[in-house]
């Protein structure tokens, strides 16, 4: 498994990691398999979803944001808990295939790390099995 670190900047955000991602199967020994990527964090998550324009992110943190508003009051006493309800609906891992030693996604798509208690610095772990 390989863990990488991952720095964001704001409360709420979606970091592009396709890149690390990419680079950790070309890295690795497997031709053919899967590659999962996970996050540790109970307020963070991954997705997969498109990566060429930079208003869908956007859009989808927006979204997220009306649909659990950030003050709603809540029971959780720490003040996060629609980051927590953003987590848990983004998903905490994402499964991708892996053939010819290459990630395979669409023409459109990226994977995303998923901010919503930022900003901090987290950990992104990555599985290639074959």
């Amino acid at each position: 498994m390989k863990e990488i670190t991952v720095r964001t900047a704001n409360r709420a955000e979606f970091l592009n990691v396709t890149d690390e991602v990419r680079r950790a199967v070309a890295t690795s020994s497997v031709r053919n398999g899967i590659c999962v990527v996970s996050v540790p964090h109970t307020t963070a998550g991954v997705t997969i979803n498109e990566n060429a324009d930079p208003d869908v992110p956007a859009d989808m943190i927006a979204a997220l944001e009306r649909i659990v508003p950030r003050n709603a009051g809540y029971a959780h006493a720490e003040g996060n808990s629609d980051a927590h309800l953003k987590a848990s609906i983004m998903g905490s891992s994402q499964t991708i295939p892996v053939v010819d030693g290459k990630l395979v996604l669409g023409v459109w798509q990226g994977v995303f790390f998923c901010e919503f208690d930022g900003p901090r610095t987290r950990k992104m772990n990555i599985q290639i099995v074959g």
